[in-house]
C-alpha cells in the first residue's frame, strides 16, 4: 500500500475507535488538560470546536485564565489562523462547518491544543488529511516557541502513525486518563 493508503486506513479505524470512545462518555473528560493548562495561565491558548466525536475542550479553554482563540481556516493548504473566543462569544459558522467567533479578533497563541483521530508515543498524530495543523505548527515553530498539546482519548493510541516529512510531532499528549511527554522522535 502507498503511504496515502496506509494514512486512509489509519484514519477509518481511528473514526472507528473514537466514536466508541465519544459514546461511551457522559461528562467532560478535561480535568487533566485544565490541569496542564495552568502551568500555562496568562498565555495565549488556542483551541478548538469540537466537532463530532472529537473530545470536548470547551470546559479546559473556558477555565483558562489568559486569551483564548480558536482557529479559522482562511483557505485551501493555508496555516490557521486563531481568532479570540470565549464562552459568551457569538459563533458562525465558518470553513468545513467549524463554528468561529463573528467578532474576528485575531490571536497569537503560546499554546495550542490540537485535535487528532489518533497518536502515537512518538508524538505524532494522524489528522484528517488537510495538513493544516502541520503547516501552522510548522510556521509558528519557525518564529517562536510554542507548545503543541494534542487532546485524545486513551483508545485513539496506535502504536506507530504514519508520517509524511511534513507531519508535526507534538510536544505533549493529554487523554482523559493520563499527560506524557512523547518519547524520542522517530
Amino acid at each position: 500500500m502507498t503511504l496515502p493508503e496506509v494514512k486512509a486506513a489509519a484514519r477509518t479505524a481511528a473514526y472507528a475507535r473514537r466514536k466508541v470512545a465519544f459514546a461511551a462518555r457522559a461528562t467532560s473528560d478535561s480535568g487533566l488538560l485544565r490541569e496542564v493548562l495552568r502551568d500555562h495561565a496568562e498565555t495565549v491558548l488556542a483551541g478548538y470546536m469540537p466537532m463530532r466525536t472529537e473530545i470536548d475542550c470547551l470546559p479546559a479553554m473556558a477555565a483558562h485564565r489568559g486569551v483564548v482563540g480558536v482557529p479559522v481556516i482562511p483557505g485551501p493548504a493555508m496555516p490557521l489562523l486563531f481568532h479570540r473566543w470565549s464562552p459568551e462569544a457569538r459563533m458562525v459558522p465558518g470553513a468545513f462547518g467549524a463554528l468561529i467567533p463573528e467578532g474576528g479578533e485575531a490571536v497569537d497563541p503560546d499554546v495550542l491544543i490540537v485535535p487528532l483521530l489518533a497518536f502515537d508515543r512518538h508524538g505524532f498524530r494522524l489528522g484528517y488529511g488537510g495538513g493544516f495543523y502541520d503547516r501552522t505548527l510548522e510556521g509558528l515553530r519557525a518564529r517562536k516557541s510554542i507548545l503543541a498539546i494534542g487532546f485524545a482519548y486513551e483508545s485513539q493510541e496506535m502504536d506507530e502513525v504514519p508520517i509524511e516529512p511534513t507531519d508535526q510531532p507534538l510536544d505533549l499528549i493529554v487523554t482523559e486518563r493520563e499527560v506524557f511527554a512523547p518519547g524520542l522522535r522517530r
